[in-house]
């Protein structure tokens, strides 16, 4: 009897019959890009670039010390988009060896639509020698000979872009593998998100209520940090190493 009163109850409360209502409207899309004043040049991949650089024949290659200094730090320079779309940026110091030039190429060439899309360098091809010792030499002797040439990077470092006819979500995934495959920490990027990035880390700095920040900590010797940390330190502030 309680079922029944309680089915009849829902059968008042249900509406006779349902209405389907289909109403459509007007949708407006954003216009396309205009590429027209983008020209594709005549060699659109990357350029090869030579394992050991060229020295006249009178001059004996030299030797250098490792300058850990061309590492470390923000970079200064070559920090914006040239042509002003997409590329590669260092988020971190490193360097670059004739390999890791080798594999970008290869990546950029195997996936770029050269009817459409170039890309180019930003970085120098190899030229600071690392020197090394065969296997199993005693100490002394004098300094090893040049086991091969590598290209310092710093943070923020540009190290190649892509441009052309195209939107960020084609190179994207191209741009993701060669940041991936670094010796470094990189990232892909465009100009947009360049920008956001640049936005976003000076608002944080002014908008910060901690009183106590790293710089504010190293330059008063907050619990006696001195005697523990780098000049590197001291000169950034803990944020590159």
């Amino acid at each position: 009897m309680l079922t029944q009163t309680f089915r009849l109850t829902l059968g008042l409360l249900r509406p006779e019959s349902s209405q389907l209502v289909l109403s459509a409207g007007i949708k407006y899309f954003p216009p396309p890009k205009n590429y027209d004043h983008i020209e594709i040049p005549e060699r659109p991949r990357l350029r090869i670039y030579d394992k050991v650089p060229m020295y006249p024949s009178n001059l004996k290659p030299p030797k250098m010390q490792k300058r850990l200094r061309y590492m470390r730090g923000p970079e200064t320079l070559h920090t914006t988009l040239q042509l002003k779309q997409y590329g590669v940026v260092a988020t971190g110091g490193g360097r670059m060896r004739s390999e890791h030039f080798e594999m970008a190429r290869l990546v950029v060439a195997r996936k770029l639509d050269q009817k459409r899309m170039f890309a180019i360098w930003r970085v120098d091809p190899p030229w600071q020698p690392v020197t090394k010792k065969g296997q199993g030499q005693r100490m002394g002797g004098g300094k090893g000979a040049i086991d091969h040439y590598v290209t310092p990077i710093k943070s923020g470092r540009i190290i190649l872009e892509v441009g052309g006819k195209c939107d960020y979500a084609e190179v994207y995934p191209m741009l993701k593998i060669v940041a991936e495959r670094l010796p470094f920490k990189a990232e892909a990027v465009s100009l947009e998100s360049l920008q956001k990035k640049a936005e976003n880390e000076k608002w944080l700095e002014e908008n910060n209520q901690n009183y106590y920040t790293m710089k504010y900590i190293i330059q008063n010797n907050m619990g006696g940090c001195h005697k523990m940390l780098s000049p590197v330190d001291h000169r950034w502030y803990g944020k590159y190493l």
